[in-house]
């Protein structure tokens, strides 16, 4: 009898603990979206814009275009951008549809801490870190290869010569010059969000410049048989596939649209600014579809120039338009279009809830078809993250350490997302 009596005792102390980490789990944020903001509110919807273009039409337009082409989609490449402008559309409008509601700064993180709690806000942020982190890096990296190019190979071939990394998983060299690079743009966003504004709409400008004399230029040496063409094959195997405008498959189209996804990774820096616009409710919902608008229209066209001028399985994967326009005889365009590939570096909704639901699906099926390594990777970065949550954050959480506000005068501050469920 004491035994069961013991046992009972247990499990009522078990459930206790098992409410109250739920508990923890489950604090919410909450907005007071009355409340004045710290930030100065400079940024026009023309800024936000020019934000969420910069961020977004880089690394997609000058590497990821030929390296999707070659080896995973072949010219229907442009259905994979197609596909993934869709789900980034899709996802946009979400973004969209948080930012004129929670106008914060803080963009997903502060997102799903006020509509699902303190666990899955950490979770999201620290995703956020990763998607910042890979992307920052390959992007300078990028640019790093493009100017390389300019040189030919210069700097690669003296730093593989000088210090070499025998690392199969790392790159051949420590490239110092995207280092510096990253440090430079570092200190030029902390001078603050007027001036960093002004430098990246005119370096967005450029971008989108280059990114149209590209379409123009390259459109004057196109040839649709490149779609129809087949690569030289063994009887034993066909590396570059089957050739025509579908070589890999409608499941090549569908794996190049799972990484095109990764060339629309930045809008979401639009919906950050929600302090420093200076009419959050309207111009964050605008800036970030007109961009995202923008962006695929860009990819769409430098895509179907890179397939058209040379077959997809001539495409260079690291610097697909300086190798372009060399093969073409115009070696002066590859300067131009290193201009924009520095400049690239630089810079409410209906139907709700079916339009949140849809990217969701959609967004699930193109992460399926992300390889076994990819996976492991991510589960790695999200064990850590727990780690440093249940030993760390859980315990020093600001939310925890206050108490909610209980009086019908804080209610009526709070952001509602009752009817949206």
């Amino acid at each position: 009898m004491d035994s069961v009596l013991t046992k009972l005792i247990v499990l009522y102390k078990m459930k206790w603990k098992l409410r109250g980490l739920l508990k923890t789990f489950s604090r919410r944020k909450v907005v007071d979206t009355t409340q004045d903001s710290t930030l100065a509110r400079v940024l026009t919807t023309l800024d936000l814009t020019a934000l969420g273009i910069g961020s977004t039409l880089g690394v997609g337009v000058y590497v990821l275009a030929g390296s999707v082409a070659k080896n995973l989609a072949g010219p229907a490449v442009t259905i994979s951008f197609a596909i993934a402008a869709v789900a980034s559309m899709f996802a946009g409008l979400c973004y969209a549809e948080f930012g004129a509601r929670v106008p914060r700064a803080g963009s997903a993180y502060v997102y799903s801490y006020v509509t699902m709690g303190e666990f899955v806000a950490f979770l999201m942020g620290w995703t956020l870190i990763l998607e910042y982190i890979i992307g920052s890096a390959s992007v300078v990296r990028a640019l790093s290869t493009y100017v390389d190019v300019l040189f030919n190979d210069s700097m690669k071939n003296s730093f593989e010569s000088a210090m070499p990394i025998n690392v199969n998983i790392l790159s051949s060299y420590p490239d110092f010059f995207a280092l510096g690079v990253t440090l430079i743009f570092s200190v030029a966003l902390a001078f603050g969000a007027k001036e960093s504004s002004t430098v990246n709409n005119i370096f967005t400008l450029v971008n989108l410049s280059v990114v149209l004399f590209v379409i123009i230029a390259g459109s004057l040496k196109s040839d649709i048989n490149n779609w129809k063409t087949k690569p030289g094959c063994t009887a034993d195997s066909c590396e570059n596939g089957d050739g025509g405008f579908v070589p890999y498959g409608v499941q090549g189209i569908i794996s190049g649209a799972a990484m095109c996804f990764y060339g629309f990774i930045g809008f979401d820096c639009v919906a950050t600014t929600g302090e420093e616009a200076k009419n959050p409710q309207r111009s964050i919902p605008i800036a970030i579809v007109a961009s995202l608008t923008i962006v695929f229209l860009a990819y769409f066209g430098v895509s179907v120039v890179l397939t058209t001028v040379l077959p997809y399985y001539e495409q260079n994967p690291n610097s697909p338009f300086p190798h372009m326009f060399n093969v073409i005889g115009w070696d002066w365009a590859k300067y131009f279009v290193t201009a924009g590939a520095i400049s690239g570096l630089c810079a409410r909704v209906p139907l709700v809830p079916f339009l949140p639901g849809i990217s969701i699906l959609i967004n699930i099926y193109l992460m399926m078809t992300l390889d076994k390594q990819t996976w492991i990777q991510f589960s790695v970065w999200i064990v850590i993250g727990l780690g440093i949550y249940f030993l760390y954050g859980m315990w020093h959480s600001n939310i925890g350490k206050k108490k909610s506000p209980e009086s019908s005068d804080d209610d009526k501050n709070r952001v509602d997302f009752s009817h949206v469920t």
